[in-house]
């Protein structure tokens, strides 16, 4: 009977795991780095772009846990713009798919330079669990120059954080040779 059981899951106790530890200080010294990287390489906060290009809206989530109180990515320079013209990073997601080919190739037309393009997910990589069908081109790669990939199905906020000052770090590291 559906009734009971959903008088029962209605007045009961969730059922789901307990979040992740998530350490303090590990957020706060990836972050602290992060900000130190995007002061020396920009001279100001990095500006951030999230591309949709057909995904299943999992690293969506995660990405936005990034704005929540205990990543709050604000408070370190980090920012999300909302069009492409005045972002640094393209952080894509999602397999390529041939109906949002254009508009990515449109959304990197109009980031100005340098832009970096960061590929978010196993599907942004290779098209993921969505690789062989039809309405799937591949991954980001098949239409831009991907310069990081963070992978995970769907990565962790400290994994995007970690991969995003793996990218500052190296663009600074390139520019002091």
């Amino acid at each position: 009977m559906l009734w009971p059981k959903l008088a029962r899951n209605l007045v009961g106790r969730p059922l789901t795991d307990p979040p992740p530890a998530v350490s303090p200080e590990v957020v706060q010294a990836l972050a602290l780095r992060l900000e130190e990287s995007a002061q020396k390489r920009l001279g100001r906060s990095l500006a951030i772009r999230q591309v949709d290009a057909g995904s299943c809206n999992a690293c969506e989530l995660e990405i936005n846990a990034l704005g929540n109180v205990i990543y709050d990515l604000e408070r370190f320079g980090l920012r999300f713009v909302a069009s492409p013209r005045h972002a640094d990073v393209l952080l894509v997601t999602g397999p390529l798919t041939r109906n949002l080919r254009e508009a990515l190739l449109r959304a990197r037309a109009c980031t100005p330079d340098p832009c970096w393009v960061v590929a978010v997910g196993d599907c942004a990589v290779d098209g993921g669990l969505f690789k062989d069908s039809y309405a799937v081109e591949g991954g980001v790669a098949a239409a831009l120059p991907v310069d990081l990939i963070i992978p995970g199905c769907p990565p962790t906020p400290t994994r995007l954080l970690e991969g995003l000052l793996a990218l500052l770090e190296a663009q600074v590291s390139q520019r002091s040779r």
